[in-house]
């Protein structure tokens, strides 16, 4: 594979970076805490999930032992400012101790020693984490590099051409993956940095309705772009609403 194709993404991502600039650390890189994170919150911006998870980590800490022996009423507390569904959720926080501590022993780093398959394995024993949410707990745990992405960065990987959409997402997730895999740069916090852009590319310009193509630093690449695109009207490209 010539080096021009396997350097794609690396640039996608570098042109991102500019646009953006480098994205800050993720909230935490502790397995157990990345878990909490996925169900403290829900349909909430990432100001408010962070905000539950600071919550949590400062009224009731976040270990196994800490978050069963807190009250349903400080369970609340954190689920609340975290969004709807507070008590599914926080029934869902106490719900994840108790497997950590009886499948693992209170410890999810035991996990991260166990290979690929078995440790992505693991991690989907918990509520609300599938096998992209393992892979970005093993991508941000800095043990394995996973070319890992959510919702946000998957959509933005398949409009630029990386992979195509299926009928589930887990098959469209895959798809995507299989086609950067030879590109990505096999390195935990290159993959970790090209998931945070992404992310944030999907989630500001990229959107699911009415993306900003014309904002967008790397449509000249893009094939959702090009499919979209009008023919040239007095000199100048426009754009439809493409969705």
């Amino acid at each position: 594979m010539p080096r021009a194709i396997r350097s794609n993404l690396e640039r996608i991502v570098a042109r991102l970076s500019r646009h953006y600039g480098p994205p800050g650390p993720p909230l935490t890189n502790d397995p157990f805490e990345l878990i909490l994170l996925e169900s403290v919150a829900y349909l909430a911006s990432d100001e408010r999930r962070e905000e539950a998870f600071k919550l949590l980590r400062n009224v009731i800490g976040t270990k196994p032992p800490e978050i069963l022996a807190a009250s349903k009423d400080d369970l609340l507390r954190v689920t609340k400012l975290g969004g709807i569904a507070a008590e599914v959720r926080a029934g869902r926080l106490r719900e994840i101790a108790l497997i950590a501590t009886a499948e693992f022993g209170g410890n999810m780093r035991t996990a991260l020693k166990l290979p690929l398959a078995k440790a992505r394995q693991a991690f989907r024993k918990f509520p609300s984490i599938g096998e992209p949410g393992a892979e970005k707990i093993l991508l941000f745990t800095r043990t394995y590099p996973v070319p890992a992405f959510d919702s946000n960065g998957l959509r933005v990987l398949l409009r630029l051409g990386f992979g195509e959409e299926k009928k589930n997402y887990s098959a469209s997730y895959r798809s995507a993956q299989a086609a950067i895999k030879i590109q990505a740069v096999h390195d935990c916090d290159w993959l970790i940095r090209a998931h945070l852009l992404l992310r944030q590319h999907g989630k500001e310009l990229c959107k699911t309705t009415k993306p900003k193509c014309d904002q967008c630093p790397v449509r000249d690449g893009c094939a959702f772009f090009k499919r979209v695109r009008t023919p040239k009207r007095r000199g100048k490209d426009r754009i439809e609403n493409p969705l």
